[in-house]
């Protein structure tokens, strides 16, 4: 297929209704669930290879890039799939968005990387860490292709395009995973890693920015210096989101670094590597946040899906009660398998981090549909005031009580910051809270079964086929009871029972050699 005919099937695509919500929340599950996977892979072998002192020196410049990260890109990517969603039938409009959103990006992103990248050496030497300067060099470089990446995954999701995302997603992953794996056993330290997130990064946003000509046609790529006069409007809505995203950025990483400067480099891998462990749990939130949120926008074509969000509200606190009770009840088995025996420490910072857990889910699908719902300026106070708090109690706790300060101070300014949003969300939709309150308690008093099961089972290091068969006879006793408490309904149980029938008795029709 020529590069035209292939632009202009993009283009016949793009102006169809996309995907439905299912399809599109399944995408990019499926798109955090492939990186959640080689992440996962990758954290494993970087703590094992690297070691505590290590991996604490990579977590810490990956903070301190991660500060870097957001100002480098001044809210376009959050901002642009905004205006496309508001345009997505007018080919022209949507090719001079998203140039000029690459324009800014591009802009930003240079500038920001160099900077850091000239100041790795003072930042090293004011955390008395030599080491850190070269890993902060590498990860200043892997800034210009994640922005781009995100940048590009933002497009995807406001044409409904998920299927991009997830190839986009998948190429990222496998390409950092294969050329971290590699440097490391090479050359090995925490620059070897830094430099195979670049890679993997640099990879990802060259096949990102492929799949965007193939959408929307090679009218996207800029052809000229000056804004073709959209880079005001988008600059506009993304300073807003830029301030409120770098202070939540900014509550992000302050655990780590003030780790960091109270105690050890060693110490930050006993608080970073659970969080690390924990993103994947937050998955779902990303990907129900990225099929729902669109669908809220307010327009003259268009109203908001009040039952899309209500659902979505509810498989969340379902999904993420179940993660919590796991994540605390059998926190040092966790971190035993997956770490080793050397981050024993770390089991203690995740059980701590169980409320962040359960948080985590909704955060995600708050702040994206305060974005389409036009209230971004609504959450710069509630960010304000969740970094605050968190720096506050890091401040008072980590010296006194040491990384578990962190983790409180984590789980404290997120409650404030999920909460706070979702009230807004609420009140711009026109719903009422206490059914989300009644609905929240059944889910606790439904939890109570599944933590009563796993600590039997012990919460120490547990033998796989006692892990195996707690964590089944767990989730059996959480799904009665939600059924008994009536948060999930006897015809959903049926339903839900007679998916996973088919697809075992498919399965096991498959496995059977034919006669």
């Amino acid at each position: 297929m020529s590069e035209a005919t292939a632009a202009e099937a993009g283009r016949r695509e793009a102006e169809g209704d996309g995907d439905t919500l299912v399809r599109g929340a399944a995408l990019t599950f499926a798109a955090k669930i492939a990186g959640g996977v080689f992440t996962l892979v990758l954290t494993i072998f970087l703590t094992r290879r690297l070691g505590p002192a290590g991996y604490g020196v990579f977590a810490l410049a990956f903070s301190v890039i991660s500060l870097a990260e957001l100002p480098s890109d001044f809210g376009v990517a959050v901002a642009l799939p905004r205006f496309l969603v508001e345009h997505r039938l007018d080919r022209r409009l949507l090719g001079e968005l998203v140039a000029d959103g690459i324009r800014l990006e591009l802009l930003g992103t240079l500038l920001v990387a160099g900077t850091l990248a000239a100041l790795a050496g003072v930042i090293a030497s004011a955390y008395g860490t030599p080491a850190l300067a070269l890993p902060l060099r590498a990860l200043a470089i892997s800034i210009v292709g994640q922005n781009f990446l995100f940048l590009f995954s933002g497009v995807f999701q406001a044409m409904r395009r998920q299927a991009f995302t997830l190839w986009a997603s998948t190429l990222e992953s496998v390409a950092e995973l294969s050329a971290s794996v590699a440097i490391v056993l090479i050359a090995g330290g925490a620059s070897a890693a830094a430099f195979g997130r670049a890679a993997g990064y640099a990879v990802g946003s060259l096949g990102a920015l492929v799949l965007t000509v193939r959408l929307l046609g090679p009218e996207i790529l800029p052809r000229r210096v000056s804004s073709q006069g959209h880079a005001r409007q988008i600059a506009g809505y993304a300073k807003t989101l830029w301030v409120i995203d770098g202070v939540f950025t900014a509550f992000g990483q302050v655990d780590v670094l003030l780790i960091g400067a109270f105690l050890s480099a060693t110490s930050v891998s006993f608080f970073s590597a659970p969080m690390r462990l924990i993103t994947a749990l937050q998955y779902p939130g990303y990907a129900i946040a990225a099929a729902v949120s669109p669908r809220l926008l307010k327009s003259d074509q268009s109203t908001p899906d009040l039952g899309a969000f209500e659902g979505a509200v509810r498989f969340l606190t379902i999904l993420m009660m179940a993660a919590t009770v796991v994540t605390t009840v059998w926190a040092t088995p966790v971190i035993r398998y997956s770490l080793g025996p050397g981050y024993g420490k770390a089991g203690e910072v995740l059980r701590a981090l169980g409320p962040l857990v359960f948080l985590s889910g909704g955060a995600a699908l708050v702040s994206t549909a305060l974005n389409y719902l036009g209230g971004a300026g609504r959450r710069l106070l509630v960010a304000i005031a969740t970094l605050l708090a968190n720096l506050v109690l890091d401040l008072i706790l980590i010296p006194r009580i040491g990384v578990i300060g962190g983790a409180i101070g984590s789980a404290v300014g997120l409650a404030i910051y999920v909460l706070a949003q979702f009230r807004v969300c609420l009140s711009l939709l026109g719903l009422d809270a206490m059914p989300y309150v009644t609905m929240l308690l059944r889910c606790v008093i439904a939890a109570v079964p599944m933590a009563i099961v796993l600590a039997v089972c012990g919460t120490g290091p547990l033998p796989v086929p006692i892990a195996i068969a707690g964590g089944a006879a767990g989730l059996v006793a959480y799904g009665l009871a939600l059924v008994l408490v009536g948060e999930v309904s006897r015809q959903e149980a049926q339903l839900m029972l007679r998916f996973v029938w088919r697809k075992l008795d498919s399965r096991l029709h498959r496995s059977r050699p034919e006669s």
